[in-house]
């Protein structure tokens, strides 16, 4: 057993999560299993106070019974700097407050590790960044406008169209030909969303699967692929989709040689990557999902290659 570590999470309220596939909470029953500390807090329990980061939340024990998952115990106020760690995991969406939350993170990182580095957690939102890479990706157009996507489909026919900084599948809709209800959903968008929207080409390969890739520091450590249910053109498990094992193809090996370098030298330790057929369709830095999945099926304990890349760099 190495060193014991002083570790801060930032996650969303803890008694709200599936544990069943939430890969916080795996990360976090290793931490415990190897005997590091946790304090827990939510991102609003976040403040600056002069040079000094201070978060308000509990001393965290976490136990793998569905319905009895967590303990909590000694409230109070800490200052981050005095930890060894901060996770900074939770959920889009990817919003000014998230934003700032990483801007506040940036001031204690690297002397306090953050995981992921929060610089480049702002700078590498899931679908901005991976247009460093449109030659790996279907046909993609970011635009508010809609004569933009009405072209668009009109060249690519069958067309998919979500936000730009969502997650778990919230808000994606697939347009096909003749459908015609593409001017009241760029409507929708333009109305709920003040930022442009992501249009990429419908891949029908999504049928078979949405694979999701985990990389540690720039290595490929597992993946799983992801079924849309009947009917449902999405794939995330968050709405109903199937996880299955899988293998990785030579394509995907491929993407996974290209993004490993960018991620290491980012500080990127855990990212995972959605690949449909051929396609890289999202990069996924700010709260990646999946590690129970993979380990569920015979695959690596990624929440111990986690740990093991951290305890490293520390």
């Amino acid at each position: 057993m190495g060193k014991t570590l002083k570790i801060a999470c930032q996650m969303d309220p803890i008694d709200r999560i599936d544990i069943r596939g939430d890969s916080t909470f795996a990360i976090l029953l290793e931490a415990r299993r190897r005997g590091h500390e946790i304090f827990y807090y939510t991102p609003q329990n976040l403040s600056l106070h002069g040079n000094r980061l201070m978060a308000r939340g509990a001393t965290l024990d976490v136990f793998d019974r569905l319905g009895d998952h967590y303990a909590l115990e000694d409230a109070r106020t800490i200052d981050l700097g005095t930890q060894d760690v901060v996770l900074l995991r939770q959920d889009p969406p990817f919003d000014m407050a998230y934003i700032t939350s990483t801007h506040l993170l940036e001031r204690i990182h690297p002397k306090t590790l953050v995981v992921n580095d929060p610089a480049h957690v702002r700078n590498a939102p899931e679908k901005i960044w991976v247009l460093d890479f449109l030659d790996l990706m279907p046909p993609t157009l970011v635009t508010r406008s809609l004569d933009d996507v009405h072209a668009f489909r009109d060249q690519y026919h069958d067309i998919i169209l979500k936000p730009l900084y969502g997650n778990g599948g919230a808000s994606v809709f697939r347009i096909k030909p003749d459908d015609t209800n593409i001017g009241s959903l760029v409507e929708l968008f333009q109305t709920v969303f003040r930022e442009p929207f992501m249009v990429q080409q419908y891949r029908p390969e999504v049928r078979n699967g949405d694979k999701r890739i985990i990389l540690i520091d720039g290595e490929v450590a597992g993946a799983i692929n992801r079924v849309p249910s009947e009917g449902e053109t999405r794939s995330n498990l968050h709405v109903g989709g199937t996880a299955k094992r899988t293998e990785l193809t030579a394509r995907e090996h491929e993407i996974c040689a290209r993004l490993g370098p960018e991620l290491k030298k980012r500080g990127l330790i855990f990212t995972g990557i959605d690949v449909i057929g051929d396609y890289l369709t999202e990069i996924n830095v700010t709260s990646p999902t999946g590690i129970r999945q993979v380990k569920a099926f015979g695959g690596n304990d990624i929440a111990a290659m986690i740990w093991d890349a951290i305890e490293n760099r520390i």
